[in-house]
């Protein structure tokens, strides 16, 4: 078996594994939980979406594996207890919020909070509609500490429902189950809000609460169900037989709705890449040290392969340059892994970012901005230089330039995680702290400070020298032992799941969905007209 084929069969084995975690964490709370939700007549939350949408090829989910592998003594919460992405219903683009009701009645985890959150920003970011299906028993109280009261936490998404009502968003709210306590005023705060006769219930309190408070007698139908609340209360506008009649009726809503002033960004008739989806995987190698070309990569992204360079014999370690992806005109910045000569016969290291490569991106963003053309980060990078020779050359002034022009651009920027994404590399190529409009990983990704061998070399000097300090001394046998204990929690915390489980990433991807993913990026963002003038302040020359 060749190299290319040893790459190519782990990359699919990658993938595999991916797939195998969505397949699980797209039954929620497992087959018995979804059956218990038929038995009362509901759709999953999934089955809400499927319905709802118009095409479920066309859905990009956001978050999917949110809380991975956390909260194990809770019995865990697969994808947060809520499905999140951007779609399309009626032809209109929107963001969708559905709370799962196979975890843990849908209640609310901190991972739960912040991903909602993360959904409600995807919509003002792009200013897109956003549709809400309710069905949660409110905040998990065991975790409430976790919750509750901090800027990011669960009272933050009636902020922001506010704010959108005021940037003019539209937001329609389906009432599909459960809507308890602070949670009631997600939907009542939203333009629209529709309820499932007999499955929806709205209250700030439920019947044994009310009891408990008052010594009221009441059950939660007359409490708060859809006759109460569409005939006495007019808390809801209107109440629907099933599931299905009240989808139907958010498709009706969204028919009617007016068109808004686009973005602009550019648009032709979309091209198949030079390389095919199966090449792409070929020709991005899954052993982390070894140099590849970038510019290869690209044909498999980019439309024809037709890649019009900028400054391509200056700064050779980062790659900058125009093409178009399905149709769309981007720039991109992309990491160079291979390792380059400068004019004077110098070598560089791939995948590191030098003086020049820092001074040629922050210029190419500044260019792009002027222009307006979305920006696309592809990250394969293990950081700044480092010694008293780039010390002395200025990499920190150079760095910072980029950095700066990287925060302050005015375009929408989407990032994709390859390979490496170390230390500052990963903020320089707008890491999730620069907001990029979506982020999205490979499985061959790593995210961290800095490589595992580099970190749990550092990390055992570190222990060590502590255990030296209260006088205990350690044979190389325990050394090494210690190390290979300290490298284990390291990989785990480098593993692209760990980003996503904590949504550092929006997912982890199929290489092969790339094209798909920024595409659908730049369409959700070309709803939202770029009104602020691009400045990056103060940048030293």
């Amino acid at each position: 078996m060749n190299s290319t084929q040893t790459s190519t069969s782990i990359h699919e084995k990658l993938i595999a594994e991916l797939n195998a975690k969505l397949d699980v964490v797209k039954k929620g709370g497992g087959q018995s939980r979804i059956d218990k939700e038929h038995s009362k007549g509901k759709l999953s939350a999934r089955e809400r979406i499927s319905y709802l949408i118009d095409s479920d090829d066309d859905f990009l989910e956001i978050g999917a594996l949110v809380a991975d592998g956390m909260y194990k003594d809770e019995g865990g919460c697969p994808s947060g207890g809520v499905v999140t992405g951007i779609g399309k219903v009626s032809g209109r683009s929107c963001v969708i919020v559905a709370n799962d009701a196979t975890v843990k009645a849908g209640a609310w985890f901190p991972m739960t909070a912040k991903k909602n959150l993360r959904a409600q920003e995807v919509a003002m970011e792009n200013r897109l509609p956003i549709i809400y299906l309710v069905d949660s028993a409110g905040v998990y109280l065991p975790m409430q500490n976790e919750i509750f009261p901090d800027k990011e936490h669960f009272g933050r998404q009636f902020r922001n429902n506010a704010k959108m009502s005021s940037m003019g968003i539209v937001q329609v709210a389906a009432i599909m189950g459960s809507c308890v306590a602070g949670g009631a005023y997600l939907p009542i705060m939203s333009d629209e809000a529709l309820i499932v006769d007999q499955t929806g219930s709205i209250f700030l309190a439920g019947s044994y609460l009310v009891k408990a408070a008052i010594g009221e007698q009441v059950d939660n139908e007359t409490l708060g169900g859809a006759t109460t609340h569409c005939e006495i209360s007019g808390v809801t506008d209107n109440k629907y037989e099933d599931d299905e009649t009240c989808l139907d009726a958010i498709k009706n809503i969204f028919r009617t709705l007016g068109a808004n002033p686009k973005a602009g960004f550019d648009r032709v008739a979309s091209k198949e890449p030079e390389l095919s989806p199966e090449q792409l995987l070929e020709v991005f190698p899954t052993e982390r040290v070894k140099p590849y070309d970038m510019h290869e990569v690209l044909k498999g992204l980019i439309d024809a392969g037709e890649f019009e360079e900028y400054k391509k014999d200056y700064g050779k370690t980062l790659i900058c340059g125009t093409a178009r992806i399905d149709g769309w005109a981007v720039g991109i910045i992309a990491n160079q892994r291979k390792i380059v000569k400068t004019s004077k016969g110098e070598m560089q290291m791939g995948g590191v970012i030098y003086s020049d490569s820092a001074d040629k991106a922050a210029r190419f963003i500044m260019n792009c901005n002027q222009r307006k053309i979305p920006l696309v980060f592809l990250q394969d990078v293990s950081g700044f230089m480092v010694g008293s020779k780039a010390e002395h050359g200025g990499i920190i002034k150079d760095g910072a330039k980029m950095v700066n022009a990287m925060a302050n651009s005015v375009v929408p920027k989407f990032t994709i995680v390859l390979g490496n994404s170390y230390g500052a590399g990963n903020y320089a190529m707008c890491g999730k702290a620069y907001d990029p409009r979506l982020i999205y990983s490979w499985p061959t990704a790593q995210m961290a400070v800095m490589s595992g061998a580099s970190a749990a070399k550092t990390l055992l000097q570190i222990k060590v020298a502590a255990l030296k300090k209260k006088g205990q001394s350690i044979s190389e046998e325990e050394e090494q032992e210690l190390l290979k204990e300290i490298t284990a929690k390291y990989n785990e915390e480098l593993s692209p799941y760990y980003a996503a489980s904590r949504l550092w990433v929006d997912g982890v991807i199929d290489p092969r969905e790339t094209r798909k993913v920024i595409s659908k990026g730049i369409e959700a963002a070309n709803h939202s007209p770029i009104t602020e003038r691009f400045n990056v302040g103060v940048i030293q020359t």
